[in-house]
């Protein structure tokens, strides 16, 4: 086998070198088979991963931006070949950096062959998918896990993500979403949460046994947020922009907020310890930040046909009050969690209209009505803030809220209009 061509086939090798290096796959496949059945010893068994691994090379090589070698692999059935050999590997059992260098080759190669080539994408993911992440995802390596991302991400379109996030592979994302919160540098988790936005949001295509999946879930990515929230305060600074914790950070919230907004998941996440406390010690977190400097958080009213604003973190504090909004809804205990925590006071103060978060007073309206329902006790607090002057009393009006004496007590009412 002359591996100098292989290695220099995006130029110079025949078919015939591919199909020499299939003969060596197939060969060395069929040996750790027989190994890994019990009836036949695997003395060799170094020898064998680093031919493994200088085969993955060549082919790794030799496909790059290369259509026509591309092809010709696929067509030799190197992609089927290839994912077979990678679960034998894995049924080794073994920690020996051969065999991770061997992984890490064929991992590679399957993403070489896959970039910019929509029939090998499509026969690795029918080969692969779920079985072939799942495997590789589990392990402790950092490079496995990113290569096999790399070759995940390459074959997604719009028809697979929606077969990941079935309840039965579910497990995939998941697996993705625990490779960023041990990997905080990773960038697979951001698309994910794209992903995982899409579907949860989307109510109507979202069956119940979906839902249940998304609810026994929900706690780990409360969790993450929980975790890594503070992260969006790199964003004060303008160099930290495209921060990848801090962008995960944003999507999680995104997330929680559509989870909370549905009924089978609102309860569950209501009930999380902690949740509602990390909601609003963010906002008081991010609020301060943008009154102590000009960033990101500093409430903006652009003139008229001034440029929309486009940064990662628009709408952050919209979302905040949204989330906490939600976590408050017809739950008493945590109505009087946000008066503990000072949080009515710090609504009220966030609502002021601000380009840097389109609808925070909307979604103000929304959290103040959630925490006066039925709550005399938040009802009087705006009330004896308003007559202090530490409420504003024309906020109260936009939200359709006024305040009225009656007898000694001063009440929280609303004014909505009932509709004609």
């Amino acid at each position: 086998m002359d591996f100098k061509a292989c290695y220099n086939a995006r130029e110079t090798a025949k078919e015939s070198v591919f199909r020499d290096v299939l003969e060596i796959l197939t060969s060395t496949s069929s040996t750790i088979e027989q190994a890994c059945k019990g009836s036949c010893g695997l003395a060799d068994l170094d020898t064998c991963l680093l031919l493994i691994a200088e085969c993955f090379r060549c082919l790794r090589n030799a496909c790059v931006e290369c259509a026509k070698n591309q092809h010709v692999m696929r067509h030799l059935g190197l992609i089927s070949t290839s994912v077979h050999l990678i679960k034998l590997l894995h049924g080794i059992q073994i920690k020996e950096e051969l065999l991770l260098t061997a992984l890490r080759c064929s991992l590679q190669f399957l993403g070489n062959i896959a970039a910019g080539n929509g029939d090998s994408q499509n026969s690795i993911w029918k080969c692969a998918f779920p079985d072939l992440f799942l495997t590789c995802l589990t392990y402790s390596d950092e490079k496995i896990v990113t290569y096999c991302c790399m070759v995940l991400f390459t074959c997604l379109n719009s028809e697979r993500v929606r077969e990941m996030l079935d309840p039965g592979n579910l497990a995939v994302t998941l697996h993705i979403l625990r490779v960023y919160k041990e990997q905080l540098e990773s960038e697979w988790s951001v698309t994910l949460l794209e992903l995982m936005m899409v579907k949860v949001s989307d109510k109507n295509s979202v069956i119940s046994e979906e839902m249940n999946v998304f609810v026994r879930h929900a706690e780990f990515l409360a969790v993450c947020f929980q975790e890594n929230c503070g992260a969006v305060l790199k964003l004060t600074a303008a160099a930290d922009a495209e921060d990848e914790e801090a962008l995960v950070t944003i999507r999680l919230l995104d997330v929680l907020c559509e989870m909370t907004s549905n009924n089978g998941q609102l309860e569950h996440l209501q009930a999380f310890p902690g949740l509602l406390e990390t909601a609003i010690d963010t906002l008081r977190l991010t609020h301060l930040a943008g009154k102590q400097a000009v960033n990101i958080f500093t409430a903006t009213h652009a003139v008229a046909g001034q440029e929309e604003i486009s940064h990662p973190a628009v709408g952050f504090k919209s979302h905040l009050i949204r989330l906490i909004g939600n976590l408050c809804y017809k739950n008493k205990e945590n109505q009087d969690k946000v008066y503990d925590l000072d949080g009515i006071s710090l609504i009220l103060d966030s609502c002021s209209i601000d380009d840097n978060n389109p609808f925070v007073s909307q979604w103000a309206v929304y959290a103040i009505r959630n925490l006066t329902e039925q709550n005399e006790l938040n009802q009087a607090l705006i009330a004896h803030m308003e007559q202090k002057g530490l409420a504003d009393s024309s906020a109260l009006e936009r939200m359709g809220l006024e305040i009225q004496q009656r007898d000694d007590k001063l009440i929280l009412r609303s004014v909505r209009k009932k509709p004609s």
